[in-house]
C-alpha cells in the first residue's frame, strides 16, 4: 500500500490552498497520507493540516532555520523524512518547484513533474508542449515518486478531518552556506493570484500601467485577482507575480475575464482549466476568442469602464 508524504506550503502562519490540492491528488494514488510541515513554530499551520480531509496524520518539524522557505535549507529534512515513504508530492507552485527537485536528487530518484491526473500509483499524465499534449509518465514501482502536483487540476479537499499531529525530528544536516536575506512581496488586500476563484487580467492592448487602473477598478468591483499577460509584464505595465501563462502562474479560476489579451498559446497555457472565460478585444480575429465562452469585440476603454460602472 502506498504511504504518501505531502510537502506543506504555507506563509505568515497560514497554510496555502495548494496544499488540499495535493491531497485530492494523493487520495487518487490511494493509501495512507501524511503531510509535513516544517517551520520555526508550525504548531498552527499543523492543526489546520490536520483538519485537510483524508489526512492521517500531520508531522510537524519545528526549526529555527525553517523560519523561510528556503530550498536548500528544507529539502534535506524532508529527504531525511521521505525514507519511509512510497511517494513525496508537493504542488507546481514556485515553492514546490524549488523544493521537490532538491529532494529528488538527495534521494538520487528522478522527478515527475506537473502531474495532472493519476492512472495508477506509478502512471500519471502531465502536459507538455505548453499544454497541447498529455503524456503519460510511469515509475518503476520498486522506485520511490517524488513529484509536483499541478494544482490547478485539482479542487481542494475540505476540512473535515482531525488527523494526529506529531512532533518530528529527521536526522538532516541542515546546510550553513545558505541564509535568508530578505523577502520582497507586494501587499494587496486582492485575493491571492493563485489560489482565486476569479480573476480580471490586461494585456499589452492597455498601453501603460496607469492604464491598468480600469482593470483594478473591475476586479474589486468583482472581488477578483488581477492578472496579465506576459506582454504586459515585459512592457513594464505590472509586476512579474502578476503573469498568468506557462511561463508566469497556472490557474483554474472559477470565472477569468481577458482584457486586451491576444490569446498567445503561452498565455493560454495558463487558462486552460478556469471555469468560465470571458475576452475583450477590440481585433475579433484574435485567438483568445477561440477558448472564450464569451467574446465582447470592442474598444476596451470604452467597454470596461461601462462593466464596471453597470455592477
Amino acid at each position: 500500500m502506498a504511504k504518501i508524504l505531502i510537502v506543506a506550503e504555507h506563509l505568515g502562519g497560514k497554510l496555502n490552498a495548494s496544499t488540499a490540492k495535493c491531497v485530492s491528488c494523493a487520495k487518487q494514488i490511494g493509501g495512507e497520507i501524511h503531510v509535513a510541515v516544517l517551520a520555526d513554530d508550525p504548531s498552527a499551520i499543523a492543526a489546520e493540516a490536520a483538519k485537510l480531509d483524508g489526512v492521517a496524520k500531520v508531522l510537524a518539524v519545528t526549526e529555527a532555520a525553517s523560519a523561510h522557505a528556503l530550498a536548500a535549507v528544507l529539502a534535506p529534512q524532508l529527504a531525511a523524512l521521505a525514507k519511509d515513504y512510497t511517494h513525496v508530492l508537493g504542488p507546481s507552485t514556485t515553492f514546490g518547484k524549488d523544493v521537490l527537485p532538491r529532494v529528488a536528487a538527495l534521494l538520487g530518484e528522478a522527478m515527475v513533474s506537473d502531474v495532472m491526473t493519476v492512472k495508477d500509483a506509478h502512471t500519471f499524465e502531465r502536459p507538455i508542449y505548453a499544454g497541447n499534449a498529455i503524456v503519460t509518465v510511469s515509475c518503476p514501482p520498486e522506485r520511490k515518486v517524488v513529484a509536483t502536483v499541478r494544482t490547478a487540476s485539482y479542487a481542494a479537499v475540505g476540512a473535515g478531518g482531525s488527523a494526529a499531529v506529531e512532533a518530528a525530528k529527521p536526522a538532516a544536516e541542515i546546510p550553513a552556506h545558505t541564509r535568508f536575506v530578505e523577502l520582497k512581496a507586494g501587499a494587496s488586500d486582492r485575493p491571492d493570484l493563485q489560489s482565486a476563484g476569479r480573476v480580471v487580467s490586461g494585456g499589452r492592448a492597455l498601453g501603460s500601467g496607469e492604464a491598468f487602473s480600469i482593470i483594478y477598478a473591475l476586479a474589486d468591483k468583482l472581488g477578483a485577482a488581477v492578472g496579465a499577460s506576459r506582454a504586459a509584464v515585459d512592457a513594464g505595465y505590472v509586476p512579474s507575480d502578476l503573469q498568468v501563462g506557462q511561463t508566469g502562474k497556472i490557474i483554474a479560476p472559477g470565472l477569468y475575464i481577458a482584457i486586451g489579451i491576444s490569446g498567445a498559446i503561452q498565455h493560454l497555457t495558463g487558462i486552460k482549466d478556469a471555469g468560465t472565460i470571458v475576452a475583450i478585444n477590440k481585433d475579433g480575429e484574435a485567438p483568445i476568442f477561440e477558448v472564450a465562452d464569451i467574446g465582447l469585440v470592442g474598444d476596451l476603454f470604452k467597454l470596461v469602464p461601462e462593466l464596471t460602472q453597470a455592477l
